[in-house]
């Protein structure tokens, strides 16, 4: 990556992702007809299945979502083939190969190579069929490691990446700005988005692939239900991060695609943080874990902090709902319930 900030004290490519950011084009979208057929790509993940509520919710009658045993998003003709057949209007671009510091950090090569073919077999196959509306859901994880805090939209490839996701990022990144062309060379309205860290119904509680809110959540479940008397959890818990429930991420992404329509990814977010330490505390005090909790200092903790700017996304009319501590108490009722029913995914 060094390689990539080695200009000479400028920043020619950030400054290419980010020239147009302040000025939101002329073109204002109406509303979606209802009618419209929405292809949610990823649509039985944690992202995808609360934007299918969020449609639902909202009076679509028209939602597509294959899964992977339907359509396997890294064949490129299967792709192709499938939007020749199905036609969509929309496309929510929420599929994507994720996992916490450790399935990242072990296997590189899967996440760039997996996220690379899904987002360009998704994004050629849309702008050829004429897909007019198109939502592309990068991560909070493409800006650099030590990026100025709460970070701003501007702040995308200025800097370093965190050496532990840096595979992922790339091909995040590269989805930004395969966006970000397409919008100028065929004129699409298409956009991209930047989360924070999810979480809610609909997660993944496996134990090394899960990101950090479940992982706790079935560490101090698994606890409470051994009678164990101590947790260990992996880092010193000082980072800082920001959560976001997904269903709050739902309301953006429609919000989004009938409100903006600007070169320059959104950050969507709470811009409110906390340690690991505190949300591990939220997490042990929902499970009714009251037992001993430490931390394995040895382990890596990944970038210090992370916290997003927000104000171009509240401008726009949006905010959050659902706060922390009511968002994890729903979320581990969800995990019982679908735990006792063997309907986890894990």
């Amino acid at each position: 990556m060094a390689a990539c900030t080695d200009t000479g004290g400028k920043v020619p490519v950030a400054s290419a992702v980010n020239a147009r950011a302040a000025v939101q084009d002329d073109r204002v979208h109406r509303p979606l007809d209802r009618s419209a057929r929405v292809f949610v790509a990823g649509g039985s993940g944690l992202v995808g299945s609360a934007v299918r509520r969020e449609l639902r919710r909202e009076g679509f009658t028209d939602v597509v979502a294959p899964g992977s045993a339907e359509l396997d998003l890294r064949e490129r003709q299967a792709v192709f083939d499938w939007f020749a057949a199905v036609r969509p209007d929309v496309v929510v671009l929420a599929a994507a190969r994720v996992g916490g510091i450790k399935a990242n950090a072990t296997r590189p090569a899967e996440f760039l190579s997996d996220n690379l073919r899904i987002q360009v077999n998704m994004l050629d196959a849309a702008r050829e069929h004429g897909v007019e509306r198109l939502l592309f859901l990068g991560s909070s994880c493409i800006y650099p490691k030590f990026a100025e805090q709460p970070i701003r939209e501007e702040a995308l490839l200025t800097g370093l990446l965190e050496p532990t996701n840096d595979a992922y990022a790339i091909a995040k990144i590269t989805g930004i700005l395969q966006v970000q062309a397409v919008r100028r060379q065929y004129g699409l309205p298409w956009i991209s988005a930047m989360p924070t860290n999810l979480y809610g119904p609909g997660d993944n509680f496996h134990p090394e692939h899960s990101h950090v809110l479940p992982s706790l959540m079935r560490r101090f479940h698994e606890a409470q239900e051994s009678g164990a008397r101590r947790v260990v959890n992996w880092g010193s818990g000082t980072p800082r991060r920001e959560f976001l429930h997904v269903d709050d991420l739902a309301r953006a992404c429609l919000h989004l695609i009938e409100h903006y329509d600007a070169d320059s990814p959104v950050n969507v977010g709470t811009g409110t943080d906390l340690t690991i330490r505190e949300l591990a505390e939220l997490v042990a005090d929902a499970v009714g874990y009251r037992g001993s909790v430490e931390w394995d200092a040895k382990q890596p903790d990944g970038t210090p902090r992370k916290l997003l700017d927000v104000s171009r996304l509240t401008a726009l009319g949006w905010a959050p709902r659902i706060g922390l501590r009511e968002g994890i108490a729903r979320t581990y009722a969800w995990y019982v319930d679908n735990l006792e029913s063997g309907a986890l995914r894990h």
